[in-house]
């Protein structure tokens, strides 16, 4: 059981539906881009920024802050209005993503990003950073925590493995990884691209302990973070839809990366002002 009140709830899932419209809106102006994998990570960002991270959107470098990491990057499209409602910068900048001179683009600048606490795109690389932040906390002494969100197409990533490696080492129960379970990459399903399972035994091995959770419901993700375990680092592995919430996107790996036309951005911005609570 979580600690959310139904209150709570719906204003998360209603912060959910902004977000995905805000998606379809800003990669129209774009001219394309990460459609799937950006919808798919909506709830886990929200629930994150909106209910469980301590951060401080009028000083984004505070040194006690919890860390975000998305090593999955190519969901930056997910990651910035959401940092904007946030308070991190102003909304109205958001209508310059991914054009000339904009802090913006389909991956994460920290140069640039106010909020954002590592550069990404190249996958396999979060992970091994947050690691790198979670010892640090403990040798400072420290009681932030840092978050790492995964795609699942990204534990294909000897450096991912590395990384699990080390952080059960040094019993890292300051880091906690999600992994974005969507079951769908760039060309095609995970099971035909790199069978990644039984992905719950692997993460078990490395020594991390194990949740599986429903990605899109907020209850489950807030509760999933208030049971993490001590002495070793947690991993929450998100069942997902890749494209969630636009029907003709969802489940459909075509849309990992790609140009919506002006009627498809309509018919998707239709669906999503209709949707109420799932």
């Amino acid at each position: 059981m979580s600690s959310l009140s139904e209150e709570e709830v719906v204003e998360l899932e209603k912060r959910a539906r902004s977000i995905r419209q805000q998606i379809i809106k800003m990669l129209g102006e774009a001219g394309g881009g990460h459609y799937g994998g950006s919808l798919s990570v909506v709830e886990i960002l929200v629930a994150l920024y909106f209910h469980i991270l301590k951060v401080d959107p009028e000083n984004p470098l505070w040194p006690d802050r919890d860390r975000l990491i998305l090593s999955k990057g190519h969901a930056c499209a997910a990651l910035c209005p959401i940092l904007a409602e946030r308070g991190f910068f102003s909304r109205q900048l958001l209508s310059t993503f991914n054009k000339l001179d904009s802090p913006f683009g389909m991956h994460p600048d920290m140069h640039k990003i106010p909020g954002c606490d590592m550069s990404t795109g190249s996958l396999g690389h979060g992970l091994p950073v947050g690691v790198g932040m979670a010892l640090a906390g403990k040798m400072d002494r420290k009681d932030f925590r840092v978050f790492v969100i995964l795609g699942d197409g990204e534990n294909d990533e000897g450096s991912v493995w590395e990384a699990a490696m080390s952080a059960a080492h040094y019993k890292l129960d300051n880091l906690i990884a999600i992994v974005d379970r969507n079951r769908l990459s760039l060309d095609g399903p995970t099971a035909e691209i790199m069978s990644l399972e039984p992905l719950q035994e692997k993460w078990e091995t490395f020594g991390w302990h194990v949740q599986n959770i429903d990605g899109h419901n907020v209850k489950d993700i807030v509760r999933s973070v208030e049971s993490i375990q001590k002495g070793k680092p947690n991993v929450i592995l998100a069942q997902t839809v890749k494209g969630k919430g636009v029907s003709f996107m969802e489940g459909k790996y075509l849309w990992h990366a790609r140009v919506a036309t002006p009627e498809e951005e309509a018919q998707a911005i239709k669906q999503l002002e209709t949707q109420t609570t799932d």
